[in-house]
């Protein structure tokens, strides 16, 4: 799922200023089991960070999760985003991470 602004979609972390523009999120993906591990959700991340973009986004953030940890793990692993260029700017309770990438 990506969202256009932070302020469309509920509060995803304490460190959220909804006055800040430009901002789209990417908060879940969705891999059927029988697609785990084929590199699917990679691809979508791809997908997702070039339409962002291309669509006038400045700056894109995500909240995903170490892969040993046991919830949350449909917002993907955060090693998937710091491949990508992502860094981490805080967290968002125990488990997820905060995560920008800009242009």
């Amino acid at each position: 799922m990506l969202g256009r602004a932070t302020r469309d979609l509920p509060e995803l972390s304490k460190q959220q200023d909804d006055t800040e523009t430009g901002i789209w999120s990417i908060v879940c993906f969705y891999v059927p089991r029988a697609l785990r591990g084929g590199g699917l959700a990679s691809a979508l991340l791809d997908a997702a960070i070039d339409h962002a973009f291309s669509k006038g986004a400045h700056t894109i953030e995500a909240y995903p999760v170490d892969e040993a940890a046991p919830s949350y793990r449909f917002m993907g692993f955060r090693d998937m985003f710091t491949t990508r260029g992502f860094h981490e700017t805080g967290t968002a309770g125990t488990r997820r991470h905060v995560m920008r990438l800009g242009r």
